[in-house]
Parts: structure tokens; sequence; C-alpha cells
């Protein structure tokens, strides 16, 4: 999980990069912050989408986990 410092210093790290002077290791340290942020978005989406029931117009409902959701195996269907 991402704290509000990492998010700083991801936008501190981006600024730098945008103007040329962050060195190879802020590079790679934005390259891995970068990462782990789009890894929790995905993480939070997942959550929600599992978490989501699409009701029809014919009163049928899916639970969008339940149909589309991790199988067994913990792999996406």
């Amino acid at each position: 999980m991402l704290t509000e410092d990492d998010i700083k210093r991801i936008n501190e790290l981006y600024h730098k990069r945008k103007e040329g002077t962050a060195t190879t290791e802020e590079i790679a340290e934005h390259d891995g912050l970068r990462q782990r942020y789009i890894a929790a978005i995905r993480e939070n989406l997942r959550g929600s989408l599992d978490a989501t029931t699409v009701v029809y117009p014919d009163g049928s409902r899916v639970n969008l986990g339940e149909k589309y959701g991790k199988n067994r195996n913990g792999k996406l269907s």
C-alpha cells in the first residue's frame, strides 16, 4: 500500500525527471514507485468490480466478482 508520502515522492521525481535533473537512481526509484502505484490502483479497481452486482431490467442479477473474478488458482478467469 502506498502512503501519501510515496505519492508526493512520485510527483517530486516526476518533476525532476521532466526537468532533466533526475539521477539514474532517482529514475529507478520513480519507476519502482510508479509500478507500485499502478498495482495499487488495479487492486482497488478489482475489489470494486468484485463487489459490483449488475441488475438487468428483467430483475436478474449478475455478480461481477463471481462471474469474472479470480478462480481457485488465484488467476483471473
